[in-house]
Parts: structure tokens; sequence; C-alpha cells
């Protein structure tokens, strides 16, 4: 496979106590087959997932025919925490994920007896590399009397340390439950959504300086001039981007709830402000409508992403067919989480789950088959 470096930089913040310093990812681009060798790709994949008794399960991020072939197989296309929901679900014994490395981990989580694969266990996340588990750990020790709440896109390690675990379209109704209860949060570690967060609450938040290297890019002038052109389009904003992209929205939301926007009935015309992988179900949903992608370049623009994870990316029918084939035997591409930690992880995830269910919030569904995941774990 090709190397491909990917630089990004670590923003810098006003709290000493966190050593966010510029660093240095790799992302490996998978080879590209050609149409006859997709095809015999795919129908080898198909029949190794049922030789493994697998199911494949895939971000809206990844490759469109990874997408696809996760649907045609009985698998699912959808966020990192409905992933894992959906593996817990299945009768397949394995799970086979296509995203990042975090997804992977989360699976095992919540799936504890399942065996779990990756095509490629390198491929990580901006925002969990920039929460090294230990430096936050040390924060929030330094803050015993907040109320820590991790965002989904971070380690099995990180998560073991929150009280809560949050996705983007649940953090609003947790957040301003707490806040409700006079709770100051620790939050981590996207600055962008804890911000977009604080702003919606009021909640007394102090905030990990993280970001995501796809979402940090869009580029608000540039949005404004495209914005212009456009002036019929919605604007569909992930709230990971920066607030001032953030406050030329129509629409702020999490994946599955943008994708539901490219619905709205009398709009013919959307611009798009998260990946661009996104892209392929939007279409889906909605084949009549113009998509366009917010700009992540310009006057402005430093892009080191251009819209789209390099580390999704990373996963494709090859790797994907290779660890089918092999890892199985050998483990490679098998994710392990240490068993103590997944139950500690387990219980800020279980703790976000059992308030959805409670407050009739929309989106966690097989809650009762998930509260056997960890026989005795209750609320952190």
């Amino acid at each position: 496979m090709d190397i491909k470096p990917v630089e990004f930089d670590l923003p810098e913040h006003g709290s000493p106590e966190i050593s966010c310093k510029p660093s240095q990812a790799w992302a490996r681009v998978p080879a590209q087959p050609s149409t006859a060798e997709k095809s015999a790709l795919k129908a080898e994949i198909k029949a190794l997932l049922k030789a493994r008794d697998a199911v494949l399960v895939a971000h809206y991020y990844v490759d469109a025919e990874l997408q696809d072939l996760a649907e045609e197989t009985g698998g699912c296309v959808s966020d990192s925490l409905e992933m894992a929901r959906f593996g817990r679900e299945s009768a397949h014994q394995n799970l086979v994920v296509a995203g990042v490395r975090f997804m992977g981990e989360t699976s095992k989580i919540l799936n504890p007896e399942k065996r779990v694969f990756m095509p490629d266990l390198d491929a990580t996340c901006s925002l969990d590399l920039g929460c090294p588990a230990d430096e936050f750990a040390a924060f929030c020790d330094q803050h015993p009397d907040r109320t820590v709440v991790v965002y989904a896109n971070t380690s099995a390690a990180v998560k073991a340390r929150a009280d809560w675990m949050v996705t983007s379209s649940i953090a609003l109704d947790i957040v301003g439950h707490l806040h409700a209860q006079g709770q100051k949060i620790l939050w981590a570690p996207d600055r962008h959504l804890g911000q977009y967060i604080q702003r919606q609450t009021g909640a007394d938040m102090m905030l990990w300086q993280g970001s995501c290297l796809v979402h940090d890019e869009f580029k608000a002038e540039e949005l404004k001039m495209l914005k212009a052109q456009h002036p019929d389009a919605l604007v569909l904003v992930h709230p990971e981007s920066p607030q001032a992209v953030v406050e030329l929205a129509d629409v702020v939301g999490s994946t599955t709830q943008l994708i539901r926007a490219t619905q709205t009935p009398g709009v013919n015309t959307f611009i798009v402000a998260t990946d661009n992988g996104i892209l392929h179900k939007m279409r889906q949903f909605a084949p009549d409508k113009m998509l366009i992608e917010a700009p992540t370049a310009g006057n402005s623009a430093t892009c080191k992403s251009c819209a789209h994870c390099p580390w999704m990316a990373m996963n494709g029918l090859v790797n994907l067919r290779d660890v089918l084939k092999t890892g199985f035997d050998s483990g490679q591409g098998e994710v392990h989480v240490e068993p103590a930690l997944g139950r500690q992880a387990y219980r800020c995830i279980d703790r976000m789950l059992d308030f959805a269910k409670t407050h009739g919030i929309s989106g966690p569904r097989g809650q009762g088959r998930l509260e056997q995941a960890h026989q005795g774990v209750g609320p952190a």
C-alpha cells in the first residue's frame, strides 16, 4: 500500500494542563482495484462473510462501495453507536467494522462476547489522537468537582475515565439535563462541538481543546460566497465545525440528522459541511436534490483533509477481503479491549442509553439486549 502523510495541528488553548502539540499521523491509502477486480472482490467478500458467520457494519464516511456492500449482505451503514448497537442485535458471532479505531473499540465494548475485526487497525481519528488517555486522566483529576462527559470519538481508555459518553445527536439533551441539575461539565475532546453545546445550553463547561481534522477545515468566508451563489440552498453543518461556520447553518446536526434534512420539502439544493462520504447516503435518500460540498479551500485555506477523513479512506475492498480471509485465523485486524477496561468504559455508554430510554429520545434501539452486554455493570 502507498503511504500518505497527513499532518494536523492540535490547536492552542488557554489551559496549561493540556499538552496539545503539533502532531503527524500516517494514513495508508488502499490500492484501487480495477472494475473487474472489484466485482471479483465483492463476490469473494460476500462468500467469506457467510463462511465466517460475520456481518459488515460501515460508517457513513467510508467508501460508497463498502456502504453498499454492507447493506447488500445484511449489515448496516450508520453512525458509530448505531453500528455497535446493530452488532449487538445481530445473530452473527463476528463483526467487521469499516470505520476508524474508536468505532471498532465501541463495538467490542458493547459486544464483548463477539470477535470484532477491522480492515486496518491503524485507521484512527484526530479527536482520538488528540486526547491521550493519560493526559486526559490527569486533567480530570485536577478538576474533581466536574462531571466528565466525553464524545464517542475517543478511545476505550478515555471512556473508562468518563461519567457520560454522548453522540452528537443526544449531547444537547444530556448536557442540558446535567446543567439543570447544577452540575459543572468537563468536556472532551472536540472544542467546536463543546462550544456549540455550551452556547445552546448555557452550561458551565471546561473544554478539552481537540478538533476534527475534517470539520475544522470548513471556511466561513468561502461558505458565505457559496451561499450567495445559491441563495435558495439550505446549509447543513455538523457541529464539529468552527463556530463561524455553524452560525451560517440552516440545520446543525449529527450525520443521521443531516441526511434526513435533505428530504426537507420544497428545498432542492443543499450545501453540506461534513465529511463528503455522507453524500452517497444523501443521494440515495434524496436522489433528485443538488448536493454541494461546503468549501475547505479558498483564500483562508490550509486544506489538510479536503472534506474527507484520510483514516476513513484506509478502508477498502482489498483489506476487507484480506481480514476476512486470513485475519480470523491469524488474529490480524482483530480489535481487543482489555475486559476490565471494557467494563469500565461500558458504564458511561450505558448511562447514555438509559437516559435516552428514560426520556423517550429516539435512537437507542435494542436497549433490552444492550443491558445484557456486561452483567452487573450499573451506572458510573
